[in-house]
């Protein structure tokens, strides 16, 4: 049976199509990605609950993948500490065939039932972390090696895949599938599929960081003041939060406190 990743496209001689025609067509399909992953909201709340559980006991969130998946993850653990001023390796994403995969292919890396679960070891992962696994097609030999080996020394995993029935549900405590239908360019699951994991990220790690107190209002009061844009910023949520209007002044504080959260306290404690 083949799977719904593997699925030939709903359409066919794109390259008979005009520019505009492609566009239209995958802006179509792509529409189909957000009512998709809206039905495994559900299960997705016990993946985040739990993953929020662990890491208010001081335990980690793992992504581990290969290819587009590992990206992603890559991707979404790097912005967190920036974002929401969490320590760096509290969030950690990993890929087939290391650093060099992030930007290049490395052949066959996917294919290694036993390199995943090296790379865990590595950070010395254990049973207060969580482990998700992401592969569009479920069946990458790298991710299911893993997660085979997390569940057998007793560590928590959730999975993101593609297609129903996958391979890599079977090993996670916390199974994902989500179904988009066939990629617009048959098999390029860098597409809808790739889309639907990034959004399903998006959402893991933006609600975790909610839940863990690293959003005020709807404030990132904790990023990092990596450049003037986020200076700036952060300025201006004291002037709307104080009602003071001295920019300057409070740029001094803000620099000096090292993020909004800090210098909103130094102000209240020092108006006292």
């Amino acid at each position: 049976m083949t799977k719904i990743t593997e699925s030939d496209s709903l359409y066919n001689q794109l390259e008979k199509m005009s520019l505009e025609e492609l566009l239209i067509n995958m802006n179509r399909e792509d529409k189909k990605v957000p009512d998709a992953v809206e039905k495994i909201i559900p299960q997705l709340v016990s993946l985040i609950k739990t993953i929020v559980e662990q890491m208010k006991k001081g335990g980690r969130l793992f992504y581990i993948g290969a290819g587009t998946s590992g990206r992603l993850g890559i991707v979404d653990a790097s912005e967190c500490p920036p974002t929401y001023g969490i320590e760096y390796g509290r969030v950690v994403g990993i890929i087939a065939g290391g650093k060099k995969a992030i930007t290049k292919a490395v052949e066959f890396a996917e294919d290694d039932m036993i390199q995943g679960w090296k790379d865990l070891k590595k950070h010395q992962i254990s049973t207060g972390d969580v482990v998700v696994g992401l592969s569009a097609s479920g069946i990458t030999p790298y991710v299911t090696g893993a997660l085979q080996q997390c569940k057998k020394h007793g560590i928590i995993t959730g999975s993101v895949s593609c297609n129903p029935h996958a391979e890599i549900s079977k090993y996670a405590d916390y199974p994902i599938e989500v179904a988009v239908g066939p990629e617009f360019v048959t098999g390029s699951t860098r597409m809808k599929s790739g889309t639907a994991q990034k959004l399903i990220l998006n959402m893991i790690s933006t609600s975790t960081m909610i839940q863990l107190g690293r959003i005020k209002d709807n404030k990132m009061v904790d990023m990092q003041l990596a450049n003037n844009k986020l200076i700036n910023r952060g300025v201006q949520m004291m002037m709307k939060n104080t009602g003071m209007k001295n920019y300057e002044y409070l740029k001094e504080i803000l620099l000096a406190q090292g993020s909004v959260r800090k210098a909103m306290e130094w102000i209240k404690k020092h108006k006292e």
